[in-house]
């Protein structure tokens, strides 16, 4: 079964532009507001190799990246595949 997480926070436009992407795809994701839970910043540093920026992305654990890494991924079309074997 594939697990999407994103670490964002509510006022970040980032944030809402990659979670607009996944939504359009129809994937179902979990949503951790670093904001809301401070204890998930420290959490999403360590995961995302040092990155403190909002989104970070994973797939099935897998660090992808930010908003810009996913578009990138759709625009190569490696997005849906990733996404379908996750």
């Amino acid at each position: 079964m594939r697990k999407v997480e994103i670490y964002s926070s509510l006022f970040c436009p980032y944030c809402t532009r990659a979670k607009r992407l996944l939504d359009q795809k129809g994937i179902d994701y979990t949503d951790i507001d670093v904001i809301a839970d401070t204890s998930k910043r420290g959490e999403m540093i360590k995961r995302a190799g040092g990155r403190t920026s909002v989104p970070q992305i994973f797939i099935n654990g897998t660090h992808i990246g930010g908003c810009d890494e996913l578009y990138a991924l759709e625009r190569q079309g490696k997005l849906d595949s990733l996404l379908q074997g996750a």
